[in-house]
């Protein structure tokens, strides 16, 4: 038995154990339909799911650890069962962010800002 916010720092899907807990609280870590506190105890065969707007990584416990480990042995420990539609909204959101704006322009206005900001969300709902 392990803690999930321990649990999540050891597979390194999580920087260090306080970010891990912070997401805890913040109610983006969802155990078999569940927010959970970074004290809930994780089992093999658990399915944690973790919110990093926009997408929401799915993934299957296969074995508990305590100790970090290195990246090649994860795959041990914990199975991404994430759906492709899930990792395709990564890639929708990286090419919408690049706008051309002319040499010496300097920051863009209040008005500009606006403008950007309902293009954005304008070409996100095109990619659901």
């Amino acid at each position: 038995m392990i803690r999930i916010d321990k649990y999540l720092w050891a597979v390194r899907i999580y920087k260090t154990r306080s970010i891990a807990s912070d997401e805890c609280r913040k109610g983006r870590i969802i155990i078999n339909n569940v927010s959970v506190k970074p004290s809930r105890n994780v089992e093999a065969g658990e399915i944690i799911t973790v919110k990093k707007p926009p997408v929401s990584y799915r993934y299957r416990v296969i074995g508990v650890i305590e100790n970090r480990i290195s990246a090649k042995l994860v795959s041990q420990f914990i199975d991404d069962i994430t759906p492709e539609d899930e990792k395709q909204k990564l890639d929708f959101s990286a090419k919408g962010g690049t706008f051309y704006r002319d040499k010496g322009a300097g920051r863009p206005t209040k008005k500009d800002r606006r403008t950007i900001d309902r293009f954005k969300n304008e070409s996100n709902d095109f990619f659901p």
